[in-house]
């Protein structure tokens, strides 16, 4: 066996490895750049040494399968993806196909998971997975639970249309903010849109942009004309503009990459594609990419330093999170000094050890993470430790992951007080004073927090009578929170704000949660075997009834009652930004929310009204250039007279 033989072996064997981790396990081994390269490398050996060329080469074919978790759907037009580039040249060789007067679609290249939506009489009938290409898998309960999916459609013909689901930014830092373990927005979305509980892909907040039409019986001439009649449907349709000279497709490419950043979701390109549907049908397709189109793929910033140490952090789960101490280093305008490490099954799979040089990047242009080892350090390999680094407790192996069981532990008391805090809108008690209350013995579990006075808060370093009397009346205040607050910060996994607005809805008061079977709980609207297993083993444990007592005799809410008190804004979609006058944004969602009205974190063609405060940023020109109508405090509070 030759030289040439054994490094194409090598390149199917790494490929076919990649490609089942990235399109069935909904991770990434490596970066989509050095994926990319492995492809085009193992693309020139095929053509420079084709006796070596295997049957069903991955250059030929979309990398998915199919999972046995899900139906398995033909798709009646094949799924592919599109052939990479990486170069204005290869650009220019891809254009020069095409005559002078050619136009071409530019769009951004949204990092998110491929699916086909299906149409009938006016109604969202099924939706599936790409999988290869040619069969995918129906997913069609979990898509019906993103909010941007229409239901209903204004059009009564036969209509399959092909989009990306995603996870925006935003709700991405939300799950990490909140200790939800997710490598980057991709994989969330992909794993969230794969679960087999439609319920915990709702509690995700997946998104959709729709970029093609795949099957009608509708005539059209162009792209652009099919995305217009999409617009009209209500689709959200992915931005494009339409380019003839090479020099304005490349500015526009340039341009996309700068507003990186804008964008509510991770893009990893741009799409050029001819917007003549005559010129796509003459020109067809390979087995694996259409020949009329191309990504181009943006470069990412990824830098080489060294990690120091490996530190654990106990999350308010218990879940062990290995971190990444690094040499400081500047990436994407900040200074990274840390990267999760998530789990011991990857610390393994990319054999990551204290002294290494590793290559880091940011994930959503958030979020630091290590891609690979470039050198490894003569150290032994890494593994969590067997006892809670914080309580010493035995941690117990849980899938990946590893978790201390201790209830009490201080580390997931500060997570959990974190957390409650926040939900309760417990104004003032951040990281830092919460970190103080737990060091000096103030707080031991939640239900003490209702048991601090001006005078003890005054041991707070910094902390004078104003400031612990600030924080004193803002505990107050939260025990006028709504129940289903309550609930929702208690931190069960999977009970979020809105399965704790169902869950108090159905049994209304504190007593009847603690009475309720495991058939009353799974009879709850989107509940689950899983939440309703999640909330009764909560219930029922021992310290967890004792402590709603408590929060009972501190004087919280524990009945629900009618929320909504008006229909004003329903069916309208609003976005908060800036600082409001008078009203904190969480008192904006409410008042929003009770009156019948939705609140978005990001803005859509979709969004009603921007709610807008000083220093609105960039939500307001986003909103300003999608005509979206723009309101000040006193004129929402006209709305609702």
């Amino acid at each position: 066996m030759d030289l040439a033989q054994l490094r194409m072996n090598e390149l199917y064997e790494l490929i076919e490895k990649y490609n089942k981790a990235y399109y069935d396990n909904d991770n990434s081994p490596v970066s989509d750049f050095e994926y990319d390269k492995l492809l085009r490398e193992l693309k020139q050996a095929e053509i420079d040494n084709p006796q070596y060329k295997r049957e069903n080469s991955p250059t030929e074919t979309v990398g998915g399968t199919v999972s046995s978790t899900f139906e398995k759907i033909t798709h009646s037009v094949q799924m592919g993806s599109l052939q990479d580039i990486f170069n204005f040249e290869e650009l220019k060789k891809f254009t020069d196909k095409f005559s002078n007067e050619t136009e071409f679609i530019v769009e951004p290249k949204i990092d998110g998971l491929s699916v086909s939506l299906e149409y009938s009489n006016g109604s969202f009938t099924r939706g599936s997975t790409r999988g290869d290409g040619f069969i995918g898998e129906d997913v069609t309960q979990n898509l019906k639970t993103i909010k941007s999916i229409p239901k209903k459609i204004s059009y009564k013909g036969d209509l399959e249309v092909r989009g990306e689901v995603y996870m925006s930014k935003a709700v991405f830092a939300e799950h990490i903010n909140n200790g939800e373990d997710f490598a980057n927005p991709r994989n969330a979305a992909a794993g969230s849109l794969r679960q087999k509980n439609p319920q915990l892909t709702e509690e995700r907040k997946l998104d959709i942009v729709i970029f093609d039409i795949l099957n009608t019986t509708e005539k059209f001439s162009s792209d652009s004309e099919q995305l217009e009649f999409l617009k009209q449907l209500k689709f959200t349709v992915v931005e494009f503009k339409a380019c003839k000279q090479f020099e304005k497709i490349t500015e526009y490419i340039e341009n996309i990459d700068k507003q990186r950043k804008d964008y509510p979701f991770e893009i990893d390109g741009a799409c050029i594609k001819a917007n003549d549907l005559s010129i796509r049908a003459e020109m067809g397709a390979t087995s694996k990419s259409p020949k009329w189109a191309v990504a181009y793929k943006y470069p990412p910033e990824e830098k080489e330093t060294t990690v120091k140490y490996i530190e654990v952090n106990v999350g308010r789960t218990g879940t062990l999170t290995p971190v990444a101490i690094l040499e400081p280093v500047q990436l994407a305008g900040t200074t990274v000094s840390r990267a999760s490490l998530h789990n011991q099954d990857l610390i393994t799979q990319k054999d990551i050890r204290i002294g290494s040089m590793v290559l880091v990047r940011k994930a959503a242009e958030i979020i630091p993470e290590v891609i690979k080892v470039t050198k490894q350090a003569d150290t032994e390999p890494y593994y969590l430790p067997e006892n809670c680094p914080v309580c010493g407790k035995k941690a117990v192996s849980d899938g990946a992951s590893k978790k201390c069981t201790n209830e009490e532990c201080p580390s997931r008391t500060l997570r959990k007080l974190i957390y409650f805090a926040k939900v309760m809108n417990i104004y003032g008690l951040g990281d830092a004073v919460a970190q103080q209350l737990i060091e000096k013995k103030l707080v031991f579990k939640l239900s003490d927090i209702y048991k601090l006075t001006t005078e003890s808060l005054l041991n707070i370093e910094g902390f004078k009578e104003k400031s612990a009397l600030n924080i004193y009346n803002s505990i107050q205040d939260s025990k006028k929170q709504p129940f289903y607050k309550l609930i929702s910060a208690l931190g069960i996994d999977g009970v979020g704000e809105q399965n704790a607005k169902l869950l108090t809805k159905k049994l209304f008061s504190l007593d009847n949660l603690l009475s309720a079977d495991y058939n009353t709980l799974l009879s709850i609207e989107r509940f689950g075997d899983i939440i309703a297993n999640n909330v009764y083993d909560f219930v029922n444990n021992a310290q967890n009834r004792a402590l709603l007592e408590e929060f009972r005799n501190s004087g919280l809410t524990v009945e629900s009652e009618n929320t909504t008190s008006s229909e004003k804004l329903k069916d309208l979609t609003f976005v908060i930004t800036g600082t409001l006058p008078t009203l904190r944004r969480e008192q904006a969602k409410e008042i929003i929310e009770s009156n019948g009205g939705k609140v978005s974190s990001s803005i859509s063609k979709k969004t009603n009204y921007l709610l807008a405060g000083e220093e609105a940023g960039s939500k307001l020109d986003k909103a300003q250039s999608l005509g979206v109508a723009v309101i000040t405090e006193q004129e929402f509070s006209d709305m609702l007279k």
